[in-house]
Parts: C-alpha cells; sequence; structure tokens
C-alpha cells in the first residue's frame, strides 16, 4: 500500500471513519457484467494476497516515524523540459509519440490523436489538499494548456493514478473516458457525461478506427476511502494501433499475468512499467525494480520505459532508488532500458530504429558517491 496514503487513511478511521467524497457502482449492476473475480461485493486477484488490516496499517505508520529516511526527495530541481501546445500540434500524425508529465501520467499521440494515461496534475496524490504526497516538480504542460483529448485511460482508481480535480477540468475537452468496472460512479459524479464513459473488465476489448484496446488483469487493489476496498476493479492497458503496441502496466506486483498478456498481445514495441514505490510490507502489490524488467521479458516488450517514479514519495526508498536499480537490472538481462527526461518527446519509431538516446538525468541529482554505493551492491536484489 502506498505509505503516506495509508498513514492518512489510517488517521481517517482512528477520527471516526470518515466517509471520503466517492460513490460505488451497486454490486447488482457489476455483478450483471463481471468476471468470476467478482464475488458479488468485492473484486479480487487471480492469486489470493493479504489484506492489509488495521494491525498492519499501525505497523506500517510506525515504520514511517521511527524508521530513518535516506534522500526521500531531491535537493535540486528536476529537470523537466517544457511542452507547448505548438510542439504537440507539430509533431507527426503517422506514429505513437510518448511524453512522460510525471509519476504514471504519460500523454501519448496516436496517429493524430491525443491520449492520456493516469493522468495525474494535482500537486499532491492524496484526498487532501494540505496533507499527503507533494509533487517534487511540475508537469510539462499545464492542464489548461493541453489540446482536445480524444481517449483518457484509467489504471485504477487509487489517488497517484485518478486525480479528481484534473478529471472534472478534462469533463469538457475529452471525448472518451476508458476506466475499470465500477470506477465510471465517480466519474459521473465529477461530471463526465455517462456517454463519455467506457468501462472495462479483465480481457475486455474495445475496436477503435485504428485498432484494439484491451484491458487486462495485474495484481493490485483499490479504494480512496475506508469502505470502498476492491469494490472498483484494477488493471493494465494494452493499445494496438495501426500495427504498433504499447502496454501500461497501472500498478501490479510481480504474476504470471505479465506471461499470458505477453502470449496474447506480444511482441509490444514499448512497455511502461511501474517501477518504484515497493516495500516488504506490500510485496505483493508493487514490484522491485528487477521485477519490473522481468515482467518486460515476459511480455515481449522491445522496449521498456519504467513509470512511477521521480514524482511522489511514496515509500521508504530513496527516490533516486529504482531508477538507479532498474538501470542495472535491465543491462544485466539485456532489456532495452529508457528513461526519459519528463516532458521529453519519443516516437516509436525511434525505440525501433536504435535513434532514442539513453540519458540517466537523475544521476546529477544524487548525492555524492550515491551511484558508486548502488553499483554492485547484492542488496539491490535482495529486498
Amino acid at each position: 500500500m502506498l505509505l503516506k496514503s495509508c498513514v492518512l487513511m489510517l488517521g481517517v478511521f482512528l477520527l471516526g471513519g470518515i466517509m471520503l467524497n466517492t460513490i460505488n457502482a451497486t454490486s447488482a449492476e457489476l455483478e450483471a457484467v463481471a468476471g468470476p473475480h467478482f464475488d458479488g461485493e468485492k473484486f479480487h486477484n487471480t492469486t489470493p494476497i493479504e489484506q492489509p488490516g488495521l494491525k498492519k496499517m499501525l505497523e506500517i505508520s510506525k515504520r514511517y516515524f521511527t524508521e530513518k529516511s535516506v534522500d526521500k526527495a531531491p535537493t535540486k530541481a528536476i529537470p523537466v523540459a517544457a511542452v507547448t501546445s505548438d510542439e504537440l500540434a507539430a509533431l507527426s500524425n503517422n506514429d505513437i509519440h510518448v511524453i512522460k508529465l510525471g509519476h504514471s501520467s504519460v500523454l501519448l499521440k496516436v496517429f493524430g490523436e491525443f491520449w492520456l494515461l493516469d493522468p495525474v496534475f494535482s500537486e499532491r496524490a492524496s484526498p487532501f489538499r494540505f496533507a499527503g504526497p507533494k509533487r517534487f516538480h511540475q508537469p510539462p504542460i499545464a492542464l489548461k494548456d493541453l489540446p482536445a483529448i480524444d481517449k483518457v485511460l484509467i489504471s485504477h482508481n487509487h489517488y497517484d493514478h485518478l486525480d479528481k480535480a484534473c478529471i472534472k477540468k478534462l469533463a469538457s475537452k475529452t471525448a472518451q473516458f476508458l476506466v475499470p468496472l465500477g470506477v465510471e460512479a465517480d466519474l459521473e459524479k465529477w461530471g463526465v457525461a455517462p456517454e463519455k464513459i467506457v468501462r472495462f473488465d479483465w480481457w475486455q476489448e474495445y475496436q477503435t478506427h485504428q485498432g484494439v484496446i484491451a484491458f487486462t488483469p495485474t495484481q493490485h487493489f483499490s479504494g480512496r476511502g475506508m469502505s470502498d476496498g476492491n469494490t472498483t476493479l484494477w488493471g493494465s492497458w494494452v493499445i494496438k494501433q495501426q500495427g504498433k503496441s504499447v502496454y501500461f502496466s497501472g500498478d501490479s506486483g510481480y504474476f504470471d499475468g505479465f506471461a499470458e498478456i505477453g502470449k496474447r498481445y506480444g511482441p509490444f514495441d514499448l512497455a511502461l512499467i511501474e517501477t518504484g514505490a515497493y516495500d516488504r510490507d506490500w510485496a505483493d502489490v508493487h514490484m522491485t525494480p528487477e521485477q519490473s524488467v522481468q515482467a518486460s521479458l515476459d511480455l515481449q516488450a522491445n522496449t521498456m520505459i519504467p513509470v512511477h517514479n521521480g514524482t511522489f514519495d511514496l515509500a521508504f526508498h530513496a527516490w533516486y532508488e529504482p531508477l538507479e536499480r532498474v538501470v542495472q537490472a535491465a543491462q544485466q538481462h539485456d532489456v532495452n532500458l529508457l528513461t526519459p527526461a519528463f516532458g521529453e518527446k519519443m516516437a516509436l519509431a525511434q525505440l525501433s530504429n536504435g535513434l532514442a538516446a539513453k540519458q540517466y538525468w537523475w544521476r546529477p541529482l544524487m548525492p555524492a558517491g550515491a551511484v558508486e554505493r548502488f553499483a554492485g551492491s547484492e542488496q539491490l536484489v535482495a529486498d
């Protein structure tokens, strides 16, 4: 579970179980359309995992207040390449272009259409404006400056992936919202017209005029309050358009579902894979960097870009640790890894032609000697 969210939710519980601003689809409605991973009340992973209770939350909270933290946030400004609406318009319409906006938020230009993956533009990934994980950097482009959006794809409803304020502002400028089962209820409450929403169960496909989009399983969980745990679905996205293919992992622990997705839909030109916010206390629902690299191999991805890092402090590890570890793991397994800076514009043609430059933007921001300490460390694969 995300550390800061866990602590905040625990506080809500101890203050009397205050209900947060969320609405759920009815169980009867979901049961009519969901697969066997819905039991009539909650969704479940294909392989059962431990559900964190109050005791676990208290243990994690104790760690948060007592465990020594090292380099939890950068002390220098993270490099962000500004993106303008004119630059977006100038990108070609005969490829898929990829721009990391921050954390797991990604802007795609898909053969002329603009798509957003898990857009989060708010200052905090939190139910509160005054507390919770705060951004290390601003997005490369302001929300108001985005062009008209054809599709917004949401992987699950956690605060670092589903941003209420962002969705409300996107409601009028977005043609379609693609969401997991149950998430449609909140979007409708936030002002998204029901006819704009397409909801998905695992393995459900959606035909576009350019190809297919599929919603695929992950090993994770959902919830935005103390009483709505796992009442909405979670998952990942497969995008196959005009012969090009992209995979977006959302959040997941490592599981055999990656190999199944690779078997059904691979190989992929690009896999955007969660790499960050991992810990021994929630190892079932978030991957270590080494597992993220293995997931890329399972998916049969030609290129991997790590996401879910560099924007929020959501775990106990140093902010740069996921990037250092994933670079080493990729080198060990001969995985083509790219770590673009936020705002950097990349096209799939660059990846297939080997024209995308490798860069390690975070290293100049690391403390002296940190890179050397990571190199060859056995502890990197022991967590």
